[in-house]
């Protein structure tokens, strides 16, 4: 293991925080993105109908969506229905791919309703620049190496309140899983990553008109991820102790070790929505507030930076403005949203060290301290037009990330400020046809401004390995060394969805 002040020194070049919190839906959970990484869509396995329109959401209502992201909201159901939604994405320049075949069912009666998910999903990992292979034939790759499989499971149950034109509804989503997107190149030079884990969201949402032309909403979530990293290592090492009958040169010779790494990330959150119809026909406009409190306890110690360390805490605020008018064949929205963060993350020295000024730090004290401001936005807007059966959508989404870093080294006894932004642009389209018995919908999306980015000060032949530290995954804080570099990458996702009603 390297010298702790080498470890320190090294964790202030580039800390690499990876927070394991997918967007199980839009807008009530909040990301954090500290570099522009081409993130894949792992989790998007809910139908909707409005992603090809943007993904407005604020003041138009989403009835595939909706009763997925606020239980409360399976109010809207209607009789019965089965659904299928196959996805897929992939991440270009050799970044993972998957697909997913998520089936389901949603149901209404007079006073209850309810729903249920199951989907199966394959993963094929991001390739690495350097893939060690020993005692393994030429070309040769193992299955579990290749792809790897998850589960995912979601259940709803609500009820009108009677005399209070209002409905409650909870709801849990349980995904187990034996891969994230991009873990298998968060240790550099190693031989194999087994994950194993889960996630688990819990919801409980209200929601309620008041007359006919205004509804609100009420949401509060709490989401826990629980992974385990079994990382295999194959090295060259000197025998010790030496046998006492070598003569000659000491060989190194090969050992295998296997490091066990723990992730923990709990996320608690709150949302509030207002919407009211306006007095031109067809028209509505709405808001929200959303808050997100999150908490996390263990964080994998990295090849990049071998320091025991407790990661810190994050809180993230949404505030959003959006407008809608359906009138005839044609849907609009647009939504307006801003998002201020702060997270803080450290470094605790794992035994007693001392500062360049010969300062004492104990164990258990920070060595790196990070703090984070974000200033974030976020347009979605979009159109639809049905003509008779056949209806199209077009859609823009447009995200603005900006942030200060300011991080203090006690070991060095230095401190520095860094700005970062970038924007992401994601275009959509979707196209659908609606008879009597069945509705076929396909919607797709492509993500630019993102990619595998690195540092103008990281040394030539690393910046992959920084961007992948966090490829595919929703929620991550790098701490960057210096400017920002960018080699591009898109993301696309493309969603079919069939929707059959029960007679």
């Amino acid at each position: 293991m390297k010298p702790l002040r080498e470890c320190a020194e090294q964790l202030g070049r580039a800390l690499v925080i990876v927070l394991l919190v997918p967007a199980v839906a839009p807008a009530q959970v909040i990301s954090l993105k500290t570099v522009p990484i081409a993130s894949a869509d792992q989790f998007l396995i809910f139908p909707s109908r409005n992603l090809g329109m943007g993904g407005v959401s604020i003041a138009l209502d989403d009835p595939l969506l909706d009763p997925f992201v606020n239980p409360a909201k399976g109010s809207m159901i209607q009789g019965a229905q089965l659904f299928a939604t196959p996805s897929f994405y992939n991440v270009s320049g050799d970044g993972g791919a998957g697909r997913a075949l998520p089936a389901g069912v949603l149901l209404s009666s007079r006073g209850w309703f309810g729903g249920a998910l199951l989907s199966l999903q394959q993963i094929e990992m991001a390739r690495q620049l350097v893939q060690p292979i020993f005692f393994r034939p030429q070309g040769a790759e193992l299955l579990s190496e290749k792809s790897s499989n998850n589960i995912y499971a979601f259940g709803m149950l609500g009820t009108r309140l009677p005399g209070m034109n209002a409905s409650l509804g909870g709801s849990v989503f349980w995904a187990g899983l034996d891969a994230v997107q991009g873990v298998d190149l968060l240790y550099a030079g190693s031989q194999s990553i087994d994950q194993s884990g889960h996630m688990l969201d819990l919801r409980i949402g209200l929601y309620g008109k008041l007359g006919e032309e205004r509804a609100y909403e009420l949401l509060v979530l709490h989401n826990r991820l629980d992974m385990t990293h079994d990382v295999t290592y194959v090295e060259w090492v000197f025998p010790d102790p030496v046998p006492p009958d070598t003569l000659g040169p000491i060989e190194p010779v090969l050992d295998t070790r296997v490091e066990t790494n723990l992730d923990r990330t709990n996320t608690w959150g709150l949302h509030l929505s207002y919407v009211q119809a306006l007095s031109a026909p067809g028209w509505q406009i709405g808001g929200i507030f959303t808050g997100n409190w999150k908490t996390h306890p263990k964080i994998p110690n990295y090849e990049i930076m071998n320091i025991p360390r407790d990661p810190g805490d994050s809180f993230g605020l949404n505030f959003g403005l959006g407008v809608s008018r359906s009138l005839d064949e044609t849907t609009f929205g647009i939504d307006l949203i801003f998002e201020p963060i702060w997270a803080d993350t450290w470094a605790e020295a794992a035994e007693p060290d001392t500062s360049v000024s010969g300062r004492v730090i104990p164990a258990g004290a920070r060595t790196v301290e990070n703090d984070f401001s974000f200033t974030n936005a976020l347009i979605r807007t979009g159109v639809g037009y049905r003509l008779d059966i056949i209806g199209f959508q077009l859609g823009l989404q447009v995200r603005s990330i900006d942030y200060d870093l300011e991080q203090i080294d006690h070991i060095q006894e230095s401190k520095r400020r860094q700005n970062e932004s970038w924007i992401e642009w994601t275009p959509t389209w979707g196209v659908s046809l609606t008879f009597s018995e069945i509705e076929l919908r396909y919607q797709g999306r492509v993500t630019t401004g993102t990619g595998q980015p690195g540092t103008a000060w990281t040394p030539v032949g690393t910046e992959r390995l920084l961007a992948a530290d966090a490829a595919g995954l929703t929620d991550f804080i790098v701490a960057p060394s210096g400017p920002l570099t960018l080699q591009d990458a898109n993301v696309g996702a493309h969603q079919f969805s069939v929707s059959i009603p029960i007679q």
